[in-house]
């Protein structure tokens, strides 16, 4: 079998210890890589062992192991996988292994290596090795050319994102809508799932396209109409929970975001279920003036932006609530 071994790395203006803590919080990956719709952590075991004596300088020192399931887009298509990790925080090093890969790929792994290059800068290392499926050829060409741009664009992205986030902290936002609903969870998430009859059911909503090849993973498109008539066009992947959650990760986006990832959320309690929509955004500054005009600051952006998001996942919200409880 032909394992291919490659290696890609960038110089990063942030300290070897941020950089290593950022790609250490797994969770925060779609907010950093281009490619990751969503991470959720499967399992966590504390460092209590020692590294291993296949991992240069970690000999003797604990480490933590983890075991993530990622979802991302490859070549264009939108691809899932389990990893395990070790994470040895000392070292700068985070060493992964997909556990359950996706076709083409027979086995993937790699490691991070983060090396201080000053006190205000550092060097990170990407390093993958991998094998197709049947030793195929053309699956080994198609795998190439993914790990190639995909590390491409996560160390640029990793790159402009630690640096950004030094420089200007303010343009990354959380915030979220909830409302608490007389109906069950599952009606809730079923309203939200059926995003391909939200042209029927939302108002603000002109037309949608919803396709989900594997199940729990979907694409959708939809035109929403904004309050001033205008519609526009937005593209996101979606990975379904059943029946308690929605991630999704927009990949077009509007002209004042340059990210905006979120989660819908359906909770049952003892006094109703509580359905949440929370939004992460970060700010495209370079359209601010096109957009709200030539005086318009952060502050106006984020307001703006703030307003039409809880405008649209309000109205979704009330929808879904008006739903559940007909349903009960």
């Amino acid at each position: 079998m032909t394992t291919r071994e490659v290696e890609h790395e960038i110089t990063v203006e942030a300290p070897a210890t941020a950089v290593y803590r950022l790609l250490a919080e797994v969770v925060n990956w779609p907010r950093i890589f281009p490619p990751t719709i969503h991470v959720d952590q499967v399992e966590y075991v504390p460092a209590s062992g020692t590294g291993g004596s296949d991992t240069p300088g970690t000999t003797g020192r604990p480490v933590a192991e983890e075991r993530i399931r990622i979802w991302a887009t490859a070549g264009g298509e939108a691809k899932n996988w389990t990893s395990r990790r070790t994470l040895d925080p000392q070292a700068l090093r985070i060493r992964f292994r997909q556990e359950v890969t996706t076709p083409p790929v027979a086995a993937m792994g790699g490691t991070w290596i983060i090396e201080p290059v000053s006190a205000t800068e550092s060097r990170v290392r990407l390093l993958h090795d991998y094998r197709a499926v049947g030793d195929d050829p053309a699956g080994l060409a198609w795998i190439d050319e993914a790990v190639d741009r995909n590390s491409r664009s996560e160390l640029a992205a990793l790159k402009e994102n630690l640096e950004r986030a030094h420089a200007e902290e303010e343009l990354t936002f959380s915030f979220e809508d909830a409302v608490t609903v007389d109906g069950a969870a599952k009606d809730l998430f079923d309203f939200v799932n059926e995003a391909n009859l939200w042209s029927e059911r939302l108002p603000h909503v002109a037309s949608v396209r919803l396709t989900e090849d594997t199940p729990g993973l979907q694409t959708l498109e939809m035109d929403t109409r904004a309050k001033d008539g205008s519609t526009h066009t937005t593209k996101s992947y979606r990975v379904t929970f059943t029946p308690h959650r929605i991630a999704y990760k927009q990949v077009t986006l509007p002209a004042l975001m340059t990210l905006h990832t979120g989660v819908w959320t359906f909770d049952e309690g003892p006094d109703g279920t509580r359905a949440t929509s929370q939004h992460t955004v970060t700010l495209n500054t370079a359209n601010i003036a096109r957009i709200l005009g030539p005086d318009a600051t952060v502050a106006d952006a984020r307001a703006y932006v703030h307003g039409a998001l809880s405008a649209n996942s309000g109205a979704t919200l009330a929808h879904a609530k008006s739903y559940a409880e007909q349903k009960r």
